[in-house]
């Protein structure tokens, strides 16, 4: 199982999208996607996400904003991918020449319109809807075969009880 994130860093009604086209034997060859990618041996997904947008675009971005997971058996042919969604819409910074490929702000209206990998398509409008998403996507063959997800909402727990965890938190 392999453990990543995806970032779909966006600003004033554009996206940044990543065409990948410059790496040999990419797996992505050719796609546009958001910015992310493996979770190394120590890091936390926030950790990942903040190092992957950097190496990949040259932006820093502040308080990512983590809206599902996404499973994808045997993505690669050969390895489970789990995937942290997230967004960002605060950052700074100036874009870099990407050794992934090609960065380009878009409309987020055209987004959809671009060269996405099948469930891209699918679970990116999730993003917009303000529920927390599970997703399990399964290709073979570098086509989509299936899908299924699981929405949770978006809800604020009530303070903890006293006998609760809050209080094993504090120590009391």
């Amino acid at each position: 199982m392999k453990l990543g994130t995806l970032c779909y860093v966006r600003q004033a009604g554009r996206t940044l999208m990543l065409h990948r086209v410059k790496k040999d034997n990419d797996f992505h060859e050719g796609k546009w996607n958001g910015l992310g990618g493996k979770v190394e041996l120590g890091e936390s997904p926030e950790e990942c996400v903040v190092r992957e947008v950097r190496e990949e675009s040259g932006l820093d971005i502040c308080h990512p904003v983590l809206h599902g997971i996404l499973t994808f058996p045997s993505f690669d042919e050969v390895d489970d991918w789990f995937v942290f969604v997230y967004t960002a819409h605060e950052f700074t910074g100036t874009l870099i020449d990407s050794p992934e490929g090609t960065l380009q702000w878009i409309e987020d209206q055209a987004v959809l319109d671009l060269n996405l990998w099948e469930g891209d398509r699918i679970f990116l409008p999730w993003i917009d809807q303000g529920r927390f998403f599970s997703g399990k996507f399964t290709y073979r063959d570098g086509r989509l075969q299936a899908h299924e997800v699981t929405f949770h909402p978006f809800q604020l727990c009530p303070p903890a009880a006293t006998s609760g965890w809050g209080s094993m938190a504090t120590g009391a």
